[in-house]
Order: C-alpha cells, then structure tokens, then sequence
C-alpha cells in the first residue's frame, strides 16, 4: 500500500542522520515493547507480514510523529484486537475485563534465546522454474494496492536488470491478508540511478531491491 512507511524519494522529510555509537535502546521502556511484541507474535495468530501491514496502516499524522517503537505498540495494540486477546475497553482501561482468545503457544523466558536464534525462515520450495535469469532486462509493474506489498512506490514502472536469483519465498502480499504463503520466485534488480530518480541522480548511482515474480514483466 502507499503508506507514511514507504517515504523513499519523497521531500520534505530531512536528512538522515545517524547517530554515532547508537544504543539499542533510548529508554527503557523501547526494550519492554520489543520483549512484548516478540512474546505476542509468539502466540502464532498472525504472520510477520500482516503485523506489517497494521504499522502501515496507521495514519499518516500518527505514523509520522511516532518514534520507531511506538509504531511497533500502535500496530500491536490493532492485532491484538483483530484476533482478540484484548479489547478497546481493556486497552483504556489498562487492566482485564473478560477472558479473551488463548494463544497457540507461550514464549517463556528460558525460550527466548533458541527461539530468536532460529528466527522465521520464508524460504519455500517451488516446483516450477524461475521465469527470469541472471542478465535479463525486466519492468516493475505499476500498481497501486491498498493492500501489503513489498514493491516500494519508487521502484515501480521501472527498466532495471535481474542481478540475482535470489530463490523462492514467501508471497508477502497474499500473507499478510490470511489468503496463504503462496510462494513466489525473489529477484535482485539493479535498477541505474537516472532511471529511478531521473535527471537529477548522480552519475554512477545504481539502486537495487529484491522484487517478487509477480512484481516483474519482461521488456
């Protein structure tokens, strides 16, 4: 979807400005919200790619005046809800009301180390061959879906060349909205810098992104 999340090439917004020696976190409380987002995702009622889509679709105003982990909260607070653990009541309230949903699993503490080292793998076979080969000219498509996707707004409608064959993934788009893995071929494409930003890039800038199959049509 085109939301406050996908701002690359869009004015206004500032320069990026790391910090130097950053610390994981800035206040105690970012490292509580990141503990209890990994303990909720836990509970295996939603996949990675429709708790990103609840951060999209926050409004903009909100979304843009938020700090990184208070996006993570306001996304949370929507899943929660949608698969009901909690309700808008309780949310208010700070407290139980009612029982809600019960989880399909509980991340303990004592979990917590092999679970994150094993991490979420979306790799999945396919049966069928990639479409497009290392060297070949391709278009991005140019949509614009209310719905998740992974093809940010300025890579799209773009002549760029498939660098790599990355393998075969998990189909965001149709993840995040319950319809299934539906994996699909992934593809890093190089795209030359005047042809994403136009007259104005600097000469020599390449971009490249991993784009799905579907995402891709031949030139």
């Amino acid at each position: 979807m085109n939301g406050p999340h996908d701002l690359g090439g869009q004015h206004g917004m500032g320069p990026v400005a790391p910090e130097p020696n950053e610390p994981y976190f800035h206040a105690e409380w970012e490292r509580q919200a990141l503990g209890v987002t990994i303990s909720c995702g836990a509970f295996g009622a939603w996949t990675l790619d429709e708790s990103r889509h609840a951060r999209e679709n926050i409004p903009p105003a909100t979304y843009l005046a938020a700090s990184y982990y208070e996006i993570w909260i306001r996304a949370l607070e929507v899943l929660l809800q949608r698969h009901g653990f909690v309700s808008a009541a309780e949310l208010a309230e700070g407290r139980m009301l009612e029982k809600g949903a019960a989880p399909k699993r509980v991340l303990k503490a004592d979990m917590v180390a092999a679970v994150l080292a094993k991490g979420g793998p979306c790799d999945r076979p396919l049966d069928t061959a990639p479409r497009f080969a290392a060297g070949e000219r391709v278009r991005t498509r140019n949509f614009n879906p209310t719905t998740h996707t992974r093809l940010p707004r300025y890579a799209r409608d773009k002549v760029g060349v498939v660098e790599t064959v990355q393998g075969s993934f998990v189909f965001p788009d149709d993840n995040a909205h319950g319809r299934g893995e539906n994996p699909q071929w992934v593809y890093t494409v190089v795209f030359d810098g005047g042809e994403i930003w136009g007259e104005g890039a600097a000469p020599g800038l390449t971009v490249s992104i991993d784009a799905w199959e579907s995402y891709l049509e031949p030139v």
